[in-house]
């Protein structure tokens, strides 16, 4: 593991070719790719990272482990449900949180923020509830905004509703989705109708990872170039259930050209 520094007043071209817009930022590097992007003085978040570095280390004489972090050099101190694609990158850190909307959520459940936390579904220590669920029915309406225009191949959807108990409501993983892309915000439920999706997917039981709960949607790569934003759309849970829970969501991709980046600028401490 090697630590470096670089003055972006001397080396221009370095912050230039890596879309530097805040300082400090701290770059992840693994296997000559760039795995995960910290902006701020974020200690927690950056001894996190490399304490995961250093665990994973730890595991590359050995097999890779079976409990949900996926194989391979691109996953850092993120925790995965499913391996990565060969040849793209995570690509969540280019979400942009603060613009992060939901529309039907259960106020009794996590904010939808937590959605694209680092953590394993059901340890983060920020929220006692990490997880989105859907209020009065089982739709829910997700609008994530990027800070760069991406490349985007695939999204993993982790999703672990608690079974046997006796909750008067019944809570099941999505079935049917429709993804939007490049919208400028969130798409009213009565508005779908009218709007033709990019992309429809029904996620069968039996793509559902039955350690991790999570599904892999490939996405039709051609129609899904220069994202700068995404709508997901849960339409139906799985066996009519009256309400659907996400735990986690993934993207996978290539990043492209950082979107309004103007001049840099000092980030305050902690989380953005």
């Amino acid at each position: 593991m090697i630590f470096a520094k670089c003055d972006v007043d001397d080396c221009q071209q370095v912050a230039e070719k890596h879309n530097i817009s805040a300082m400090p930022t701290f770059l992840i590097f693994q296997d000559k790719k760039e795995v995960k992007r910290i902006r701020g003085a974020n200690i927690p978040e950056l001894s996190q990272a490399v304490q995961g570095l250093v665990e994973q280390s730890k595991k590359m004489t050995g097999s890779d482990a079976a409990s949900g972090s996926a194989s391979g050099p691109s996953n850092s101190a993120v925790w995965w449900g499913a391996p990565l694609a060969k040849g793209y990158v995570n690509i969540t850190e280019e979400i942009e949180k603060t613009g992060v909307d939901i529309m039907n959520a259960s106020s009794e459940a996590g904010p939808a923020r937590c959605l694209f936390e680092s953590s394993q579904p059901g340890k983060d220590p920020e929220y006692v509830k990490d997880w989105v669920e859907s209020d009065t029915d089982e739709q829910l309406m997700i609008f994530i905004p990027f800070r760069s225009t991406l490349k985007l191949h695939s999204i993993h959807i982790t999703s672990l509703p608690k079974s046997g108990d006796d909750e008067e409501e019944e809570i099941k993983r999505p079935k049917k989705l429709k993804l939007y892309v490049n919208r400028p915000n969130i798409v009213g439920f009565e508005e779908t109708d009218g709007i033709t999706p990019t992309q429809e997917v029904e996620i069968a039981p039996d793509s559902w990872d039955k350690k991790t709960g999570t599904a892999v949607i490939n996405t039709r790569f051609v129609k899904f170039q220069s994202v700068f934003s995404l709508t997901i759309f849960v339409d139906e849970g799985e066996d009519g259930c009256e309400k659907t829970r996400i735990d986690r969501i993934r993207v996978v991709g290539e990043a492209g050209e950082k979107r309004d980046m103007g001049k840099l600028e000092k980030v305050k401490d902690g989380h953005e």
